[in-house]
């Protein structure tokens, strides 16, 4: 079992291609696609002199592509995080990437390993779409998080305009000005939306159902309720940000208090993993006594068979809903 180095080899060519895709889409798309710029993207795109109208068909392009895409082979399995993060790669071009970084694997793995050629091509393209999907997985944690974290203040500023007087458009006209991104281009295009006749309730709906959160849906629903019954929208929204700021923090303790258990659960799950690593880079003749023996084989597949079972018994264990 001569394997050397090259399993560090495989683990750096895979950080390569996730660093190589994050720097394309931002030279691409520009810092503001990150989710750290100050200015949300509507607000840059609107600054750049881009008209309000081309603005709002890019974004709800965005938006919507990748669910429009889920017909395209293979493709359907990474249409709903995609859609989630709201990747501006067009589906076709995600595909691409792909392809691409499975290029540049492959070129990596022909330089730094004596690996057969099936070896390198299935693992290059393993390492290319999977490179791919655990960027756009990451994208799409990242950007409902921060919608959670950003949501009841927004509630609250809308509180606050609705209270001196301004109509609940101008309130959502606010939140767009006022909050960064993800939420500032969210409400950005719910406002653009509402100025070219759409019903604010209907867009709400529809941007609760694209990132699939409970809060937005309440949200949506207590503002239908105002627009078919009347009543306080300010006194309605100000309950729903004390509710949703409180689930936050619960959320937020039960977090802290399953966070021993999820690093334990990952620090058992992974150090047989990084123990076999080590030994095959230190001591590559490690099982050469072994390994022709007949127990070898399924003694492999029963440990890896028990690591698949830790790892999801963990979760389960850990995976607590507020």
């Amino acid at each position: 079992m001569q394997i050397g180095a090259e399993p560090l080899i495989y683990g750096l060519i895979f950080l390569s291609v996730l660093a190589l895709v994050e720097g394309l889409y931002l030279t691409v798309f520009g810092k503001s696609i990150s989710l750290n710029a100050r200015v949300n993207r509507r607000l840059e795109m609107l600054e750049k002199g881009v008209d309000r109208e081309k603005v709002l068909e890019q974004l709800r392009k965005e938006m919507t592509q990748h669910m429009r895409a889920r017909g395209i082979p293979l493709y359907s399995i990474l249409a709903e995080r995609a859609q989630k993060a709201n990747i501006a790669f067009t589906p076709v071009q995600l595909i691409g990437v792909m392809v691409v970084l499975s290029g540049v694997a492959f070129l990596g793995l022909t330089l730094g390993t004596g690996a057969a050629l099936p070896v390198r091509v299935l693992a290059s393209i393993g390492i290319g779409i999977g490179g791919v999907y655990i960027w756009v997985n990451g994208k799409a944690k990242k950007r409902l998080g921060l919608i959670e974290e950003q949501l009841p203040d927004a509630v609250e500023l809308m509180v606050r305009s609705l209270r001196v007087g301004h109509p609940f458009i101008s309130a959502i006209n606010i939140v767009a000005q006022e909050v960064p991104d993800p939420l500032g281009s969210e409400f950005g295009v719910i406002a653009d939306e509402a100025a070219y006749g759409r019903d604010v309730s209907e867009a709400l709906k529809d941007l609760a159902e694209r990132v699939d959160m409970q809060d937005l849906r309440f949200l949506a629903v207590a503002v239908t309720i105002q627009q078919q019954s009347g009543g306080n929208l300010a006194e309605v929204l100000a309950g729903l940000a004390a509710v949703i700021r409180s689930r936050f923090k619960l959320f937020r303790r039960v977090k802290a208090i399953t966070a021993e258990a999820k690093w334990s659960g990952m620090f058992l799950s992974g150090f047989p993993i990084a123990a076999i690593l080590m030994i095959s880079v230190l001591k590559p003749d490690y099982y050469d006594d072994v390994k022709e023996t007949a127990a070898f084989i399924p003694a492999a597949i029963a440990v890896a068979v028990f690591l698949v079972v830790n790892v999801i018994f963990m979760r389960i264990m850990v995976n607590i809903k507020v």
